[in-house]
């Protein structure tokens, strides 16, 4: 299939002054990895005529307008046409409202990097952005031993905790996932998320259970296919009693992506990822003393982009024209660097009860 030619506008934060444009040549026969038929072709296209013509759709659309993008949606529904539309559909509604200020308002006014409270939010439930593994997939760490709501509650708010967790997913689809894929030249195809159970146990399961399952639910409703591998470790013997409830919220395919580990994982992760991008408490070499600590560094491509862009932003528009061969097939990956947007779960704990969870990908 030839080659399209799209531009898309790059969002930054900090940096709304400034119109970032980055024309992309994608190759869309073949897109995460996955080659496309002909029929798939031909639904993607006609995906794309209508979700316009509908009005569903409008050019510059934080959610994203790129045909990985589109795609996403198209595989979350097995390119059923007409439920994929009704997915995007839903979606957009989702976007405009979540928080009551709408997603794009929310991610503006709160930056995952960087926010008040932080340190109190991760001393009862860290989640953190932490470079790549070994096919440039950004990874996503999670300490869950030490997660306890009630502590967490008297320090920021539900609905406060509850925004962290929006940004922190619509972060990896603006800009770690986008980021990811500019530093290896091709697209990686989601997250790779880390779960660490040490010292979890059911007694705090119980406490976050209804949290988790709205924070799935919701992803599977808004941001399906971004999430590439998930590892499990340190699961504790409690685990298979958990794991029988928390695979009942998940979609077939979603289940499929993880891996569930006992304490013996040191190899299996590194196998995966590079000893100098994983953290020493999850036996790798780094530690970001420079900036920190590996939790509060933000350490990544994403990170390397907003150190590189100027302080001062002035009124005005560049471009960069970019041209990405596929990788080799040994790579395990293709694609094309352009923008993912997408969204995990609402503003608040309030779930709508006819949300569909029936496909996409989950993070806890």
């Amino acid at each position: 299939m030839p080659a399209l030619t799209t531009t898309k506008p790059l969002s930054y934060k900090r940096t709304s002054s400034v119109t970032c444009r980055v024309q992309l040549i994608l190759d869309t026969s073949m897109t995460s990895g996955i080659p496309l038929t002909r029929q798939q072709q031909d639904i993607l296209e006609q995906f794309r005529r209508e979700v316009f013509q509908e009005d569903i759709l409008h050019e510059g659309d934080s959610i994203g307008t790129d045909d990985l993008t589109l795609l996403r949606f198209l595989r979350a529904r097995k390119f059923d046409l007409n439920e994929a539309k009704k997915m995007i559909r839903n979606t957009q509604n989702w976007r405009k409202t979540v928080a009551g200020v709408g997603i794009d308002k929310l991610y503006d006014q709160l930056d995952i990097f960087d926010y008040p409270g932080r340190e109190q939010v991760f001393r009862f439930w860290k989640m953190y952005f932490h470079k790549t593994d070994k096919r440039g997939r950004p990874l996503h760490i999670e300490f869950l031993g030490g997660c306890d709501v009630s502590e967490l509650y008297k320090h920021v708010t539900p609905e406060k905790h509850w925004e962290t967790i929006v940004v922190s997913a619509e972060t990896l689809a603006r800009e770690t996932i986008p980021a990811s894929s500019r530093a290896v030249g091709h697209d990686v195809g989601g997250a790779f998320v880390i779960v660490d159970l040490k010292k979890f146990g059911l007694s705090q399961f119980w406490k976050m259970k209804h949290l988790a399952q709205i924070s799935l639910q919701l992803s599977q409703d808004y941001y399906p296919e971004t999430l590439a591998k998930l590892a499990i470790i340190n699961a504790p013997s409690s685990f298979a009693f958990i794991w029988s409830i928390i695979k009942s919220w998940m979609a077939k395919e979603t289940a499929g992506k993880i891996d569930v580990l006992g304490s013996d994982y040191q190899s299996a992760l590194l196998e995966l990822i590079d000893a100098e991008n994983l953290p020493t408490t999850l036996g790798g070499n780094c530690t970001c003393d420079h900036a920190g600590g590996c939790d509060f560094s933000g350490a990544g491509p994403w990170m390397d982009e907003r150190l590189a862009r100027p302080r001062e932003a002035t009124n005005g528009i560049f471009t960069v024209e970019t041209k990405v061969e596929p990788p080799s097939e040994h790579e395990g990956n293709h694609g094309t660097p352009v923008r993912l947007m997408g969204d995990l779960a609402d503003g608040s704990p309030n779930v709508d009860p006819g949300a569909n969870t029936s496909s996409g990908d989950t993070t806890l």
